[in-house]
């Protein structure tokens, strides 16, 4: 296949395309192989699915409803350019029997729209607004897919993983937010075997390139007043941003920001070694060259000596986290929390900022118990094998698959019901001082 993204080419035989991916999906429900027909992008989303303790029998579970899906949607950035996708792929989901959606980052439905009599269909296996369509809930599906890998994405007939959502094919391209370039959601289009085609895969990533046009439209232009932005979380090589100019820096200058940061009284050269190596040969000279070589890549005026400080304030994308954990607001404070503090950073000082703050906002999650909180963190690759957060929300959504991922988890980490581990992957609930 030409393109492994496009799900069936042009002059492909459907029918025979089905019963060789059928019989590729029940190998790999029985035997966990992957037979060569699967396109790689299927068989690595199968897998996740697998790993996530989804059944091919499973079902989606409706998590917002009513009072709550209404202010929830209200309040999501991707309402702002809903009456855009409709004007775009309304008639086209209509008149070709389909459906529009949209999911958040999270793939959780927000608007499912289209042609009544499928509406009806797609009902029957909640393909519903308020419902999560994540790869880890329901496993492979477009929307879900699409979020996960953070590109436009076909699913067609039984490369779904659950099987009764086989019947049907879609197509969904994320939509990031044009100022951080976070995933907000994704927009989808659903149906039957026509939408197998190239075109439907180009349409959906057109309408949300557009989508993102919109939203910079609709976006106010960054005051100078603002002050620097510094994205860290999530990312090896954060991210700078000065009025209107993005700098994308290195892994050891990310660090060296971070801390900054943090530090606006500044730090000693003797400092920022102990901060950033734990290699102790490494010397002063070393460190020296690198704050040179940061200070041209930010210009003049904004990186100081004795001590090293920063010119101007720098708001981090942690520190907001770390505003709202201590506000109690922990849903904003989930949302912000885009992953780890520069996961690939073995600096001891980031390190111990990094264990902090995810230790911090998962305790407050566990303690909170709030469901749909507790599944956003399990669901996200940071959380994936965090036993506690696990066990905390089986406690409260003792759904079958919940359950079974628990129950591999602990089998995998061969941890006692009841005792809790030595350490979780991506955080620790030991607490230690910030850098």
């Amino acid at each position: 296949m030409t393109d492994p993204w496009v799900a069936l080419e042009p002059g492909a035989d459907p029918a025979e395309r089905v019963r060789a991916l059928r019989r590729a999906h029940e190998t790999f429900t029985t035997a966990g192989t992957v037979p060569r027909p699967v396109r790689s992008v299927v068989a690595e989303s199968w897998r996740r699915s697998a790993r996530a303790g989804v059944g091919p029998d499973g079902t989606a579970r409706v998590e917002l409803t009513d009072d709550d899906l209404g202010a929830y949607r209200a309040e999501h950035p991707l309402a702002r350019v809903m009456p855009l996708f409709r004007e775009l792929m309304g008639t086209f989901a209509a008149d070709g029997e389909h459906l529009l959606a949209m999911c958040d980052a999270h793939g959780r439905l927000l608007w499912v729209e289209g042609h009544a009599a499928t509406r009806r269909r797609a009902d029957r296996m909640n393909f519903v607004p308020g419902a999560r369509w994540s790869e880890s809930a329901v496993g492979t599906n477009a929307p879900g897919t699409a979020v996960a890998v953070g590109r436009p994405v076909q699913v067609f007939a039984a490369e779904h993983f659950i099987r009764r959502v086989q019947p049907w094919t879609c197509a969904a391209a994320p939509v990031h937010d044009p100022r951080t370039g976070r995933v907000l959601g994704a927009v989808d289009i659903t149906g039957g075997d026509g939408l197998a085609h190239p075109h439907s895969l180009g349409f959906v990533q057109a309408v949300a390139r557009a989508a993102e046009a919109q939203l910079a439209l609709l976006a106010p232009p960054p005051a100078a007043a603002e002050g620097p932005l510094l994205s860290a979380l999530g990312r090896d090589e954060a991210e700078l941003a000065v009025d209107r100019r993005r700098t994308r820096l290195s892994r050891r200058h990310s660090e060296i920001l971070v801390l900054l940061s943090r530090h606006p009284e500044g730090l000693s050269g003797d400092e920022l070694l102990c901060a950033l190596y734990a290699d102790e040969s490494v010397t002063p000279v070393t460190l020296r060259a690198e704050l040179a070589r940061l200070r041209r890549v930010l210009g003049p005026g904004l990186l100081a000596s004795r001590p090293y400080r920063l010119t101007a304030a720098v708001e981090s994308d942690a520190t907001v986290v770390e505003r709202w954990s201590e506000r109690g607001a922990l849903t904003a404070a989930v949302e912000a929390y885009t992953g780890p503090l520069l996961p690939g950073s073995q600096a001891p000082a980031i390190v111990r900022l990094r264990e902090r703050l995810a230790g911090v906002l998962r305790t407050a999650l566990i303690a909170h118990r709030d469901p749909d909180l507790l599944a956003d963190w399990a669901h996200a690759p940071w959380g994936e094998d965090d036993l506690e957060v696990w066990r905390a929300l089986t406690a409260v959504r003792p759904t079958a698959p919940v359950r079974a991922r628990l129950a591999a988890l602990e089998a995998e980490l061969a941890v006692p019901a009841g005792r809790a581990p030595a350490r979780t992957c991506g955080a620790t609930s030991v607490q230690r001082p910030l850098a």
